[in-house]
């Protein structure tokens, strides 16, 4: 038991972030209002969650402009999709 919870990160435990990475390891990238309408949050809330994630390099943002509209895509990292993956499997564990 012991083994399993050490695997759970605290990065993953706010439901936003949980989100966030959910989408991010099943998509090559998401965009910051996709990340918002799929999360139901505001703009503030999403951008602090991101920048959590970011500072524990879990995730990687790549800033352009479209039609002269700033857009930002948000990438995960391997190490952050590694820890997910270990995250949810622990999940499991504690499940079965």
């Amino acid at each position: 038991m012991k083994e399993v919870l050490k695997n759970l990160d605290k990065a993953f435990e706010n439901r936003i972030r949980l989100g966030i990475m959910s989408a991010l390891v099943v998509n090559d990238h998401v965009d910051f209002n996709t990340l918002k309408a799929l999360l139901g949050v505001t703009d503030g809330n999403l951008a602090s969650h991101l920048k959590f994630l970011e500072k524990c390099n879990y995730i990687n943002i790549k800033k352009e402009f479209l039609n002269r509209k700033p857009h930002t895509r948000y990438y995960s990292t391997k190490g952050g999709e590694s820890a997910f993956r270990r995250h949810i499997h622990a999940i499991e564990k504690l499940l079965e």
